[in-house]
């Protein structure tokens, strides 16, 4: 029988059509995502042409007349020397503060590229300093033993000036790659080289519209995990409650991303020990960012923050390392991680000053101990006190009843004033939950004007024989006021259930044209669970 040419080359085509078709979808390998979640805790750097004047990175050609732009995109290159960069500086102290990975802006949304590009002529090889930043952090970060990192920006500034288009970012019209496809082939050159020259990549945070993008990601590095553009990556904010996923909150040390050197205000470093500690409880990491000088070096004020993380690693950071969510997030003031595969639980004691000596008490209901159970504060023995060999400051617990009892004394001393005000961690060996707790589902929500319709399943009581659910929402933060103070939750009424099942409320009085988001809640007898946040659509 003889073939037509068609039939031919369907048959030559054939066998490749198959192997691909049993090609499982590219994506992040589940495998990879379970090794990010291990790391926990990253540093996140934004560091660019314009960090010589201190400027927002990259937003303020949005909007910049003519003269402005020329100077950004022709001046500041000539002036861009980081005469004191020395990349193993910044990857030692990382590594001392706890930190598993870095991720670096390779290109933020103005273009510059700080790494070695055929692509444009805007990067920083065409600066004073002439090198490849980028090569070097990498083969710093890897002599400590770092995770690498790429930050990159779909959207691009000097693309746009260089072809007559107007300079912004989505949402607004005729500006991101899949509008202009010249753009996306630009952007899928350029990863190409970042994936290409530097070795295995482990994360790329894509800001922007991904699409077309991370599949390249994936195609080039099947073992990279793309973050942004893949998964969620909440910034400036942690979710009020625990995901059963992956996800990355990228948060700043004081009001900027990249180096500011006036009106900035930080964080306090105890106040970066409990987010990172909320984090880790609920399930999350934390890619917390540094903004170097243009100069290379890191402002003493986040280098002193990463120090004082240093100091609190060193005795607590097996407590955040490798760890998933316990059965709660907290019991008030106390947060709880466990060993990843293990029964051993994390308790976090904040918000408590301590002196040297001191021995503390605590209840409580979520941890279990069993007859193998052995209780410390990590990073000591519990069995010497310096100078005082007439005080036993060995830790002791009980279980009575549905209590945990616990009474621990700080007998480390890390400060010369024998004081300490940041958390300490408890560990607590072979233990069980001490409550199962209620279980309530965010369902979807449909609107009508000013009046919306939300719904929840409540899929578990727990150990009560009722419960109360209804909702929480609130007005949704747009992108402009992302460093703004978010509105407080408005509660529905509450409504008793004494079986699982779906529930709905109605809610009115919302902004016409203003997004909102919700929550399901449920209150049980000891404690208050809430559902994920759900939108509510804009109309």
């Amino acid at each position: 029988m003889r073939r037509t040419p068609a039939a031919l080359l369907l048959a030559l085509l054939a066998p490749g059509l198959a192997a691909r078709a049993a090609e499982p979808p590219r994506g992040n390998k589940p495998e990879r995502l379970e090794w990010f979640r291990d790391l926990g805790f990253g540093m996140f750097i934004h560091w660019s042409v314009d960090s010589q004047v201190g400027s927002v990175i990259s937003h303020s050609l949005v909007g910049a007349d003519p003269e402005y732009r020329r100077r950004f995109f022709e001046e500041l290159p000539k002036t861009f020397d980081p005469w004191k960069y020395r990349p193993q500086d910044w990857a030692s102290l990382a590594r001392l503060a706890g930190m598993k990975y870095v991720v670096f802006t390779a290109k933020h949304h103005a273009g510059f590229c700080m790494y070695d590009t055929r692509t444009t002529p805007f990067n920083v090889m065409n600066t004073p300093y002439g090198k490849d930043v980028t090569a070097e952090l990498v083969k710093a970060l890897r002599a400590q033993g770092l995770a690498v990192g790429f930050y990159f920006s779909p959207d691009d500034f000097y693309y746009l000036h260089t072809h007559g288009k107007v300079i912004a970012r989505p949402p607004h019209p005729g500006v991101s790659p899949p509008e202009l496809p010249g753009l996306l082939d630009y952007d899928r050159a350029q990863l190409r080289e970042l994936l290409g020259r530097y070795g295995p990549v482990d994360i790329v945070f894509i800001d922007g519209v991904a699409d077309g993008l991370r599949e390249l990601c994936w195609e080039l590095q099947p073992d990279v995990v793309v973050t942004r553009g893949a998964i969620e990556t909440p910034e400036q904010t942690v979710p009020g409650v625990p995901l059963d996923r992956p996800w990355e909150s990228c948060v700043t040390m004081g009001t900027a991303w990249q180096y500011k050197p006036a009106h900035e205000s930080y964080k306090s470093g105890t106040q970066l020990i409990e987010l990172l500690i909320e984090t880790r409880a609920k399930g999350g990491n934390l890619l917390l960012n540094v903004g170097p000088k243009p100069d290379g070096e890191l402002p003493i004020e986040q280098e002193e923050r990463l120090r004082h993380l240093a100091l609190w690693n060193l005795a607590f950071g097996e407590s955040i390392q490798a760890v998933r969510p316990w059965v709660v997030t907290n019991e008030g003031d106390i947060w709880f991680t466990r060993k990843k595969d293990s029964d051993t639980v994390y308790a976090f004691i904040t918000r408590a000053r301590w002196t040297l000596g001191e021995r503390k008490s605590f209840t409580l209901r979520s941890v279990k101990a069993t007859a193998a159970t052995r209780v410390r504060i990590l990073g000591e023995t519990g069995e010497v006190l310096e100078y005082r060999p007439d005080v036993d400051p060995r830790p002791a617990w009980r279980q009575e009843g549905e209590t945990l009892q616990i009474a621990v004394t700080m007998a480390q001393r890390l400060y010369d004033d024998r004081r300490w005000a940041d958390p300490i961690v408890v560990e607590i060996t072979h233990a069980l939950p001490g409550l199962r707790l209620p279980a309530v589902e965010t369902g979807s929500a449909s609107r009508a004007g000013a009046a919306a319709t939300l719904r929840g399943r409540l899929a578990d009581l727990g150990q009560a024989a009722s419960v109360e659910v209804g909702f929480q929402y609130r007005r949704k933060q747009r992108t402009e006021e992302l460093y703004e103070a978010r509105e407080p939750w408005q509660d529905t009424p509450l409504v008793a259930r004494s079986s699982p099942g779906e529930f709905t409320a109605e809610v009115a009085g919302l902004k016409e044209g203003e997004a909102y988001e919700f929550r399901a809640v449920v209150k049980h007898p000891l404690l208050t669970v809430q559902g994920e946040d759900r939108p509510v659509p804009a109309r």
